[in-house]
């Protein structure tokens, strides 16, 4: 619950810290928070991000496809490279409805959980996916509203990555664990449904762009085949980025088109970074 970790948590206008009850949160200046009835807490300022943020339709899309275990290998890979965390919350930016963090969080007995993300829609989820797990909407572009030091384990699966911010809010002794998925990553439906497609560069990217503020420790390729149906295959689809540039009439026509059950590939890579202890010049 959200109460658990409000020591995690920083007030996103002056950065001091919050405290609070069910009720809402509240700094010393005098900036206050209330908490949503489904648990969260809304820490975003402006309008941020939102319109990047997953609908509701996304969001019970990822519900459904998640809860039926198809990405289970890569919840598993992610609790295995947090299965070393130090004593502290384990922070999920860009946690969508809290799927995987709940996952690391039931290996991790006493450890809580904070997932951040900007759509109020998968923080919904992610307040109640767990007993031990708060939620905030915030701009993952933005400062994060988060102590410094104050995570164990910063989580990152699919999701944006502000490198200076990940580096300020992770304890000096803590891990960055980053999942990204690979050129292979639902291959055999990114022609045939005219998805988007990843980038061959992009752990190479991400790699430069995390560079700066943390060092490579360890990697793991999980790669794996999942058996889909047209339900599934609908829902992986409508779940990512891919959604926002598809036409529906003409994706249920390519999907009618395919085999039902299609062996789909997964392939994603896990990557565990240390922070560096000399913060790059401004």
């Amino acid at each position: 619950m959200l109460g658990d970790v409000v020591e995690t948590l920083a007030c996103p206008h002056c950065g001091a810290d919050l405290a609070g009850d069910t009720a809402g949160l509240r700094c010393a200046a005098g900036h206050t928070f209330d908490i949503a009835r489904q648990g969260y807490v809304n820490l975003l300022t402006g309008t941020g991000s939102v319109g990047t943020a997953d609908t509701a339709a996304m969001v019970a899309a990822r519900v459904d496809f998640l809860g039926a275990g198809h990405y289970d290998p890569i919840a598993d890979a992610l609790t295995a490279a947090c299965a070393d965390a130090a004593p502290g919350t384990l922070v999920d930016v860009g946690a969508g409805t809290g799927h995987h963090l709940a996952r690391v969080l039931d290996a991790l007995p006493g450890r809580y959980g904070l997932a951040l993300d900007i759509s109020k829609y998968a923080l919904r989820r992610a307040a109640r996916a767990h007993p031990r797990m708060g939620a905030a909407v915030c701009d993952a572009w933005r400062p994060l509203p988060v102590r410094t030091g104050a995570a164990a384990r910063v989580l990152n699966v699919f999701a944006p990555r502000n490198p200076p911010e990940l580096h300020r809010i992770l304890a000096p002794e803590g891990t960055l664990v980053v999942a990204a998925p690979t050129t292979g990553h639902l291959a055999e439906l990114v022609p045939a449904l005219d998805l988007l497609q990843v980038d061959a560069d992009k752990q190479t990217r991400i790699d430069a762009k995390l560079a700066p503020w943390f060092t490579l420790r360890a990697r793991q390729s999980v790669t794996f085949t999942m058996a889909l149906d047209h339900t599934a295959i609908a829902g992986v689809v409508a779940m990512g980025p891919s959604a926002w540039h598809t036409d529906p009439d003409r994706l249920r026509s390519a999907i009618a088109d395919l085999a039902d059950p299609l062996a789909v590939t997964a392939s994603v890579t896990v990557s565990a970074y240390d922070p560096v202890r000399r913060l790059p010049n401004p």
